[in-house]
């Protein structure tokens, strides 16, 4: 015989005490719990109860395993013989919790969410199968119908408070997981901050900014002598390009743009390129100069899969030689070519000097979407700006009131949730994922219901969603080159309405010179010296981490941050 005693109805506060961190997994406690171990008891466990007069509002209950029964008990008994953890809670000291302190809060958290669970779950069915004893015939033979009736008010009183508890339990995991969530953007944000080089002065404002003053003296000097000489400064003109960037796959154009007669022009890290076809209907890339009179080649044209230069006529193949020159001898001449390939309907090529061994990642749209636009910008901004305003959602319902983001709720918090070392993750409350593709690429995925207005908080939870590629080449350090591709799971019948690609266009300018009147603003003010990184916050996480990453390349670190290698 096992006996335990249960409370119906103990309130329990889950560990209010602030947290200063928080463990990086996310936690996802499923109510289900409760149905489904009520349901598989009730076939293995034999179980009944009696009142505990010595102390209100608790119940002793008894578990009587009878004749036959042991398998059943050893195979479901177990379910609800579990420790009550308030019993082993830590001592917390002071206010603000390390990672591992934070940890051990979710922990016994989620512990007391279980065993409390399992405990309503428990009373709920020793209730049930109470009500059932009561109504059985053979049992109530020796029993008044009024005594009957009183003990049935009597359980169905019990059985109504502890379906007042298993709501009350519902609402602690509830509670729980939000925590988890808030304890997750506070580790978050100290782990950027640990990543992002800070002011003396500016540590300190994220000090008080943090409520981390009542911390010890002792800790604080620590953490502002270690962070003392470390800043993240983006500011002034833009440093010449190092050479570790152009050692990445650049997607520089649409397959759909380039025709076997049709040249694209392009400008890559200050370089004038120009893609074409050879007679094998393979994309090439050379230098767009003549090697004869620095002619532009993109103003001629392509015969016979070699480019012609308009000036003298200068023949050159996909591999930059010069295989045709009208009205003199044939000399051993050729121009500069990169290594070009075509994947995904984009054509990639390679700046960099050394030998292109990366694979390629995929960028091709996900399953079950259809492409309804491509589209090519040239831009006055260095792509670095860009990329910080596309990795920033927190942004939309400010500058986009006239597109996208007309009609947008100010939420009270923006949180960018993701990995510690991740380069990916989700926008809450908005039903956006997000990622940044290294060198120069964010692909992120929207929730819709219908034109300006998002749906729910997730994308996995919506109907109907758009999927977005941005490609932003460093054309020069004050110019981008914009590839933008959008791509719907609904409604295909789009793609095929005339003029309907002028409309996508239309719209896409509109968006950009909302964030170009800003960003441009912002260019300004870096070139005459001010740090457009001043004060970073918590929904500025992807941006950072972008910039810690093209630091580290540029610096040529080996091992680069958030790679996944």
């Amino acid at each position: 015989m096992v006996t335990a005693t249960l409370s119906s109805s103990l309130p329990y506060p889950i560990y209010q005490r602030e947290r200063g961190a928080a463990c990086s997994p996310r936690f996802v406690v499923s109510s289900s719990v409760f149905s489904f171990v009520s349901r598989r008891a009730s076939h293995f466990l034999d179980l009944h109860f009696k009142p505990n007069k010595s102390e209100t509002g608790l119940l002793q209950v008894v578990a009587v395993i009878g004749d036959g029964s042991s398998e059943r008990k050893n195979g479901w008994s177990h379910i609800f013989d579990v420790e009550d953890p308030r019993g082993r809670t830590p001592p917390w000291r002071g206010r603000y919790f390390d990672v591992y302190q934070a940890w051990e809060v979710a922990r016994h958290d989620i512990q007391y969410c279980d065993w409390r669970a399992r405990q309503d779950v428990l009373t709920i069915k020793l209730l049930h199968d109470k009500v059932v004893e009561v109504l059985n015939p053979l049992a109530r033979d020796h029993k008044s119908v009024e005594t009957l009736k009183g003990e049935l008010a009597d359980l169905q009183n019990d059985l109504a408070k502890a379906h007042e508890q298993v709501h009350i339990s519902e609402a602690r995991v509830a509670c729980a997981i939000n925590k988890l969530a808030k304890m997750e953007a506070l580790v978050n944000d100290k782990l950027l901050q640990d990543n992002i080089p800070l002011e003396s002065s500016q540590y300190e404002a994220y000090l008080e900014a943090s409520d981390m003053s009542s911390t010890s003296s002792d800790f604080r000097r620590l953490e502002k002598t270690k962070h003392r000489t470390r800043r993240l400064n983006v500011s002034g003109p833009v440093e010449p390009y190092s050479v570790n960037l152009k050692n990445f796959w650049f997607p520089v154009a649409f397959s759909a743009d380039l025709k076997d007669d049709t040249m694209v022009p392009f400008d890559c890290f200050e370089e004038q390129w120009v893609i074409f076809r050879g007679k094998d209907g393979r994309a090439g890339c050379v230098k767009n100069t003549c090697a004869h009179r620095a002619c532009p080649l993109h103003l001629g044209s392509v015969n016979d899969g070699r480019i012609q230069c308009p000036y003298h006529g200068w023949e050159y193949a996909t591999d930059g030689v010069c295989e045709k020159m009208p009205s003199t001898n044939l000399l051993n001449v050729r121009i500069r070519s990169l290594p070009c390939i075509e994947q995904d309907g984009l054509i990639w090529v390679w700046p960099g000097d050394a030998i292109p061994d990366a694979p390629l990642p995929s960028l091709a749209p996900p399953s079950g979407f259809n492409i309804h636009a491509q589209i090519v910008m040239e831009l006055p901004v260095e792509h670095g700006l860009l990329l910080d305003n596309l990795l920033d959602l927190a942004h939309a319902p400010f500058t986009h009131i006239t597109t996208f983001a007309k009609g947008w709720a100010v939420p009270s918090f923006v949180k960018f949730m993701s990995p510690v070392s991740g380069l990916e993750g989700y926008w809450d409350p908005y039903p956006i994922d997000m990622q940044f593709q290294p060198p120069c690429i964010v692909l992120s995925t929207i929730g819709i219901s219908k034109p300006g207005k998002i749906e729910g908080n997730s994308t996995q939870n919506c109907s109907t969603h758009l999927h977005q590629l941005h490609v932003c080449i460093p054309s020069s350090r004050q110019k981008t080159r914009l590839l933008y591709r959008m791509s719907l799971d609904f409604a295909p019948i789009l793609k095929h309405i005339p003029f309907m690609h002028l409309l996508w266009r239309h719209f896409a300018d509109k968006v950009l010179n909302e964030d170009l009147r800003l960003v441009i603003g912002q260019q300004d003010r870096m070139l005459n010296g001010e740090n457009v990184w001043n004060s970073p916050v918590s929904y500025d996480k992807l941006g950072i981490r972008y910039r810690i990453w093209r630091n580290a390349v540029e610096a040529g670190q080996k091992h680069l941050p958030f790679s996944k290698s």
